[in-house]
């Protein structure tokens, strides 16, 4: 590997990039698993042993546990909770809108994704929510694989929910990160447009890119457990997230089982796995 002096931004060789696939693969495994347990009378902390378990399966540990003393292997943030929430007892109800965000690592590389998803039937607005940040991500995805700078991603994002929900707003205390030998790294990668282009981007950079977005006020508040942040307005929220890399050839998605080769050919980008 090698770092960008300005920012000290890793970036990773070509068989560094194939570990973190390996990686973000376990990672796609625990969310899938997840998913499948998020129904109504779901126990959040459930759902949580069950990642854990498909992760340390592979030989992995989950990377958020004990992270700066985190107490689980994911963040189970539900309804108006936009991020961070720790899984409890607290059984889920139809209609809750659930964001499970996770993380692995495998032989000394990190990777880390999110979805959100409904327990049970969800209203129109909320299928809104879950489907315009969805989109914002994958805007946001393809956006890398052209970007000149790491800030045309932010641009992106916020010119997908724009038009898709201009009421909807978009975190701009919490961004997405640099990714590789530790969960969090160099780069920010922001969710929104600004006048900063951020570093240039080169073959090798690996991002975690993961917009964040709310059905009312952008302000947000955390409670008294340190992690859990909730919007001020109890408006919900939605968070998607993946673990992408830029080779010399192109974009590979490492945290989707098809490198994401679906949603960037919908966008007319061809996937460049290794």
């Amino acid at each position: 590997m090698s770092f960008l002096r300005r920012d000290r931004i890793e970036l990773k060789t070509p068989d560094q990039i194939r570990k973190m696939r390996d990686s973000g693969l376990v990672t796609a495994a625990a969310l899938a698993a997840a998913r499948e347990a998020l129904i109504p009378g779901a126990v959040p902390s459930a759902v949580d042993a069950a990642a854990e378990s498909v992760i340390r399966a592979a030989g992995a540990a989950p990377n958020f546990l004990g992270y700066n003393g985190y107490p689980a292997s994911v963040c189970f943030s539900v309804n108006e909770v936009v991020v961070h929430g720790i899984p409890g007892s607290q059984a889920l109800r139809p209609g809750d809108v659930v964001s499970v965000d996770c993380g692995a690592v495998l032989d000394g590389w990190h990777s880390d994704s999110a979805i959100t998803v409904g327990a049970g039937e969800l209203d129109a607005r909320s299928e809104l929510l879950i489907a315009v940040t969805k989109r914002a991500l994958w805007d946001g995805i393809a956006a890398f694989a052209k970007a000149d700078f790491v800030g045309e991603i932010g641009c992106a994002i916020e010119a997908s929910v724009q038009e898709s929900e201009p009421s909807f707003g978009i975190l701009r205390d919490y961004v997405g990160h640099g990714i590789g030998s530790a969960m969090h790294m160099e780069p920010d990668v922001v969710n929104f447009a600004s006048r900063e282009r951020g570093p240039r981007v080169r073959p090798g950079m690996v991002l975690a890119i993961e917009p964040m977005v709310v059905e009312g006020s952008i302000a947000t508040s955390i409670d008294a457990d340190g992690w859990t942040v909730r919007t001020v307005d109890a408006s919900r929220a939605a968070h998607w997230e993946h673990t992408v890399a830029r080779t010399s050839g192109g974009i590979w998605v490492l945290t989707e089982p098809d490198g994401g080769a679906a949603e960037l050919a919908a966008r007319g980008i061809e996937i460049a796995p290794l």
